[in-house]
């Protein structure tokens, strides 16, 4: 079988911790041959450790090299290297969110189907071994009515890379960590239509001085992107989701959960437990073991590369990703008065 090549667009730490060690591990059917980044020094660094023969500036001319490329880079530009990757006849894994809006979303489709290759996202949560387990069980949920999706983290604004930038991210704790939640909900849902969406951002916590941040500092006076948001959600099927994502929150603890509640019965993704009525009795059922990979990435990138091999369908279809675009949009729009 012919090896796909691979291509890395940005070596920072997603590159580094997440994408470069899941594709060297699967070598048998893939093999990375070439690294862009701005930094070059970095990039000759990252391709020297792991004997990458080719690194570039300019992603532009990566293309070459490679049959498919994973962009990790700033939210600003994914939809431009996507679109320039698909003009030169190359597959392409864009890190989440999509792209800054939905509006750039529907492009990277467009050129997607223009070129016939594959766009996937990499909303990962998806690919974890319980979120796994709960799309298999959500017929024993029949119809879906509620969806309560938590991203929080109590005091973990990231200090390190753009991530508190809102020209090169779009924002902050919303198109960041909760897209990952509010992913993985649609999907268990079905992607149900939305038809209506009200949502409030706040920056408060993150402009007072003196912070106690547990990710790293950053300037409280120049902070301008959201740190903690709410939002609801309701579908054309009568379906409803309660939602909140925070980067800094007084709370307890931090919380990455699903739970949505049926018409047959509910489930809990982290940890996977699932509520049903049966004999007469209230019954709360909890796994013992769940199989699959503890860890997201290997079956992500697994996932990419069957697709671009043709061997199998992607798990997170870009027209999926494009609806997570579309609401944070609408969140961000209705929350515009609140920041």
């Amino acid at each position: 079988m012919k090896k796909l090549r691979i291509g890395i667009i940005g070596v920072g730490g997603i590159a580094q911790g997440r994408h470069i060690p899941a594709f060297l591990q699967l070598s048998d059917s893939c093999e990375i041959t070439a690294l862009s980044d701005v930094n070059i020094e970095r990039a000759k660094e990252i391709a020297e450790k792991h004997s990458i023969s080719h690194v570039f500036e300019d992603y532009r001319e990566l293309f070459s090299k490679v049959d498919a490329v994973c962009i990790c880079t700033p939210n600003k530009f994914h939809a431009e290297i996507t679109i320039a990757a698909f003009e030169a006849g190359v597959h392409v894994l864009c890190e989440k969110p999509m792209a800054l809006s939905a509006n750039e979303s529907e492009a990277m489709i467009a050129a997607s189907q223009k070129a016939g290759k594959v766009l996937a996202i990499a909303y990962h949560y998806r690919f974890m071994k319980e979120a796994q387990a709960a799309k298999m069980a959500m017929s024993d949920v029949g119809t879906p009515l509620v969806a309560r999706v938590q991203a929080l983290r109590r005091r973990k604004v990231p200090g390190w890379g753009v991530f508190t930038n809102k020209d090169l991210q779009g924002g902050g704790s919303l198109i960041d960590f909760g897209c990952h939640l509010l992913d993985l909900a649609l999907w268990l849902m079905g992607n149900p239509k939305e038809i209506a969406v009200s949502g409030t951002t706040y920056n408060a916590l993150s402009r007072m001085p003196d912070q106690v941040n547990q990710w790293g500092t950053f300037d409280h006076e120049t902070f301008n992107v959201d740190d903690h948001v709410t939002a609801y959600v309701k579908f054309e099927n009568g379906a409803s989701m309660l939602f909140e994502t925070s980067w800094a929150a007084n709370i307890k603890d931090d919380v990455a959960n699903v739970s949505i509640s049926g018409v047959d019965g509910g489930i809990n993704v982290f940890p996977f437990e699932l509520y049903t009525i049966k004999n007469g009795m209230l019954l709360n059922s909890e796994s013992a073991w769940i199989p699959g990979e503890d860890h997201p990435d290997l079956p992500q990138v697994k996932n990419f590369i069957d697709a671009c091999l043709g061997i199998d369908e992607l798990i997170v279809k870009p027209e999926e990703a494009l609806q997570v675009s579309q609401i944070i949009d609408r969140i961000y729009e209705s929350g515009r008065s609140s920041l």
